[in-house]
């Protein structure tokens, strides 16, 4: 298997390399050869967390736009491709990274300070905390708006499930309108997300 040639070779090669280069790092720092295994939940959020804003803002910024101009072309090919081969596979992706992302930040939270509390001292907006608890609740936004809002109303549109036109035409809009505050929320969400260790001490 030829790691250019498919997701999944990709995927474990840049793994390998990344468990290659921290091995190479550990050793040159003098350290000894180990890896931090009490990091992965934040190198694993950090992953998770691009391929989901990645998503968002590919949906945001060429899929939406791409298929109304798509069905603006009337001697055009629709945008039928799209909606049957590269959403579904797109939406796949989004949902379970919103996840991932939240699932270890939370992780990260609790092990990166060592403190169970301080997953509630965040959530509750304490001094200190402040702000990782604004991008954390905003992330929780987010990832509920994924599940209940935009998932739920794509596969109406999708044809995944069942649904009138109407049905369809009003999910278009729930789902647009949800996406769209995604992605408006994700621009504050990761300036607090980098803030918390770079500059915010809030």
């Amino acid at each position: 298997m030829h790691p250019l040639n498919s997701v999944k070779g990709a995927i474990t090669t840049g793994v390998v390399l990344a468990i290659v280069i921290s091995v190479w790092l550990t050793a040159w720092g003098g350290v000894g050869i180990t890896l931090h295994y009490g990091r992965l939940d934040r190198w694993v959020h950090i992953v998770a967390g691009v391929t989901w804003i990645g998503l968002l803002y590919y949906f945001n910024v060429v899929q939406t736009p791409g298929l109304a101009a798509a069905a603006a072309d009337k001697g055009g090919p629709g945008g039928a491709g799209v909606s049957k081969y590269i959403a579904p596979r797109a939406l796949l992706w989004f949902r379970w990274s919103a996840v991932v992302t939240w699932v270890t930040g939370a992780i990260y939270l609790i092990g990166g300070f060592a403190n169970t509390s301080v997953l509630v001292w965040a959530f509750a907006l304490q001094p200190g905390f402040r702000t990782i608890g604004v991008g954390a609740w905003l992330g929780t936004v987010m990832l509920f708006n994924v599940w209940v809002f935009i998932w739920p109303n794509q596969k109406k549109i999708l044809g995944i499930v069942p649904a009138t036109d109407d049905e369809k035409a009003a999910a278009r809009k729930i789902a647009a309108r949800a996406s769209r505050i995604n992605f408006i929320l994700s621009l504050p969400m990761l300036m607090c997300m980098g803030g918390q260790s770079h500059g915010l001490p809030f």
